[in-house]
């Protein structure tokens, strides 16, 4: 049996390594080209060469696909200034030249902090590139499974794909566990209930809740596949498909209006008709696979 590459475990360009065709990768505005950012300096904060983010062209199964890879061990992966220029860059070239599909190895926090305003326009700006680049048919998948999840502005921004694939540890919500329990209190959200964060945040939850299209194991080879998979084609944003997701949550919320005893995610579950709902947290990812209702 091939041993198993935990994709958690690989730093950013690890995961651009394995998951593409081998060899294949090209960056774009490397190290090397010293572009960093302009905030951070000014802030006595240490920069990275590569502002945090991975991007260029590679082939996948063949196929040529433009990729980008958030490096979670750069301050969580925040977007900042430069940070999200290089990703609305990537994506207004597959405008131009376009590829069979983009990829985004997504791990971040969201907005970098530190340069504020400068990072929520940049993930506007990424959302509306994204955008644009379905609108031209092209597909947009989205990977999430690094130890920083998907949170923030970046959590919006991977909604807006064609495709998520999420690994059962990997987690993805608008805001994170710390700033729930930061705004609300810890008696809201502790954070430091780890069994809670990935029950309320992690893949089984958003597989079950149908936030996520695929679940995977902690493993490089079954991402790809599932990336592979994703190059089938772009689905076209109508109107119907908005009102469908509008309905969908619409359908959500009213499953939690009444009054909610015990676990706010296993009840969930319960109500959306998984059975055995109490076990999810301890079943394999092939049987939580089997549990999403139809």
């Amino acid at each position: 049996m091939t041993p198993t590459l935990s994709y958690a475990e690989c730093s950013a360009r690890e995961r651009l390594l394995h998951v593409v065709d081998r060899a294949s990768f090209h960056e774009w505005l490397p190290p090397a080209e010293r572009l960093t950012s302009p905030h951070l300096a000014q802030l006595g904060v240490p920069s990275s060469f590569d502002d945090g983010v991975a991007i260029g062209r590679a082939t996948l199964a063949g196929h040529p696909v433009f990729v980008a890879a958030q490096e979670g061990q750069f301050m969580g992966g925040g977007v900042g200034e430069v940070h999200g220029a290089k990703l609305v860059g990537l994506l207004r070239r597959a405008l131009r030249d376009r590829p069979d599909a983009v990829m985004l190895l997504a791990e971040s926090g969201g907005v970098r902090l530190h340069e504020a305003n400068a990072g929520l326009i940049a993930v506007s700006e990424v959302m509306r590139a994204l955008l644009d680049v379905r609108a031209a048919g092209i597909p947009v998948v989205v990977l999430i499974g690094g130890a920083n999840g998907c949170f923030g502005g970046m959590g919006i921004v991977a909604r807006c794909a064609d495709r998520i694939v999420m690994s059962d540890i990997g987690r993805l919500a608008m805001s994170g566990p710390e700033v729930i329990e930061a705004s609300h209190g810890v008696d809201e959200f502790d954070s430091r209930d780890r069994a809670l964060v990935w029950r309320t945040t992690g893949g089984k939850h958003r597989w079950l809740t149908g936030d996520c299209d695929v679940l995977v194991e902690d493993d490089v080879a079954a991402f790809q596949a599932a990336a592979i998979d994703g190059l089938g084609g772009s689905a076209a944003i109508t109107l119907e498909l908005l009102e469908a997701e509008l309905a969908l949550l619409a359908a959500r919320l009213h499953l939690l209006s009444d009054e909610v005893d015990g676990d706010d995610a296993v009840t969930l579950w319960s109500r959306l008709g998984v059975a055995d709902a109490s076990r999810v947290t301890d079943l394999d990812v092939d049987e939580v696979r089997a549990l999403r209702p139809a």
